[in-house]
């Protein structure tokens, strides 16, 4: 990548995150759990970050265009970790909830500044690769997070975890610290933010939507396919205890060997950037995500489930790589906090109806039944998908050169 300093340090800050973040999402489901004995307050920490993107997300977008990205995130981290930080000594659930609430508004401008910033750190001909090292690095602390967590947990107990992923927030804050600063001119910063403002924003999401047309063809048809993959996620602790009949210990195992399949996926990722063209990432990588998701819900054994789900994992790795790609490389970067953020809140909302459709159906039919026809519908968009991103005409809109300078 040229000087891999300021890459590294980026996927440093950010993988310490992660890490933390696993540990911490482990820890708090016990906390409550063992602060209050009930599953529904457990289940009711789920349905707090949906209400914080749909409060925050509407005007989110116009503060992260408006104001220096690298201390934006810094700040957002250091909010985080002293958020997190008080959580051990509370003993409210509505405090705890209200802590994580805003936690969780905080987590909402982290994302979409993350993603400008790093548009105009790394150069386009080499954002494929560095998104296929943070995949991989999502994916590590996908597999590792967890067993950190479990072992923290059995010999000091939850508070550490916790105290643990305040620490990584604050390290993700220095390590953001020693990059460059990517936003010279920001003089729209010091206007106040006002009705008219967030109006006259959206309209220019909305315009940017009319005049790339291609663009929205194939978001459209890339998210629907994932966010109908990631509904079917809801069932899978369902389906392989109810339908296959294994154990807490079989579904454990399942999903740590679905995360060395992301691993193995984003590391292949990774070392096929120069050889594989973006738009194979995006289609072929969403086309046999899809197909894993019909394959694991037609699986009728615990090898055959483990295999769907390695296979799914593998091929998320570049789905998940391509659409990054491709997002940064045709959303202008001037408005590309707003654009994240205003996707970010409708993804939320169809996430949810998709959810809530999958779960009724399901009690109506056999679970596998209509897991089996949302994946099928998710394998149709991912071809359509497919065959959309290798027009030959279209190649253009997957080029791969570079016109941002590296700080």
């Amino acid at each position: 990548m040229g000087n891999w300093k300021n890459p590294f340090l980026l996927i440093s800050g950010i993988g310490i995150s992660y890490l933390g973040s696993w540990i911490y999402l482990i820890a708090i489901n016990l906390f409550v759990l063992n602060l209050t004995g009930s599953a529904a307050a457990v289940a009711g920490l789920y349905m707090i970050r949906p209400l914080a993107v749909l409060v925050t997300n509407t005007w989110s977008g116009s503060v992260i265009d408006r104001v220096n990205k690298r201390k934006l995130m810094i700040a957002v981290d250091i909010i985080r970790g002293v958020f997190v930080f008080s959580i051990p000594f509370l003993s409210s659930l509505w405090a705890i909830y209200l802590i994580v609430f805003f936690i969780n508004i905080a987590g909402s401008f982290f994302g979409p500044s993350s993603s400008v910033y790093i548009t105009k750190l790394i150069p386009s001909d080499k954002r494929k690769r560095f998104n296929s090292i943070m995949s991989m690095t999502s994916s590590g602390a996908f597999l590792t997070g967890p067993a950190i967590a479990g072992f923290l947990i059995m010999y000091a107990g939850t508070d550490v975890c916790i105290f643990i992923n305040a620490f990584t927030f604050i390290a993700c804050a220095f390590f953001i610290f020693l990059l460059p600063n990517v936003d010279e001119k920001l003089e729209q910063a010091r206007d106040p933010i006002k009705v008219k403002t967030l109006i006259a924003d959206w309209n220019a999401v909305i315009q940017f939507g009319k005049g790339a047309v291609f663009f929205i063809t194939v978001y459209l048809l890339f998210q629907t396919a994932m966010l109908i993959g990631f509904a079917l996620d809801s069932q899978e602790a369902t389906f392989i205890k109810q339908h296959l009949n294994l154990t807490d210990k079989d579904y454990g195992l399942i999903v740590s060997l679905t995360g060395l399949g992301s691993l193995a996926g984003a590391g292949a990722a990774a070392l096929a950037a120069n050889k594989l063209k973006l738009n194979f990432y995006i289609g072929a990588g969403m086309l046999l995500t899809s197909v894993g998701y019909l394959f694991f819900y037609s699986s009728y054994s615990f090898l055959t489930a483990t295999l769907s789900f390695i296979f799914l994992g593998f091929f998320m790795a570049f789905a998940n790589t391509g659409y990054a790609t491709f997002f940064q490389n045709n959303v202008p970067v001037e408005i590309m906090g707003r654009f994240g953020s205003v996707a970010e809140m409708i993804q939320g909302i169809i996430q949810i109806v998709l959810t809530l459709i999958l779960g009724l159906t399901a009690e109506w039919f056999t679970l596998q039944l209509v897991c089996q026809i949302f994946s099928a519908i998710s394998v149709l968009f991912a071809a359509i998908l497919f065959i959309t991103v290798i027009i030959p005409s279209k190649k253009h809109f997957f080029k791969e050169t570079t016109d941002i300078i590296s700080g």
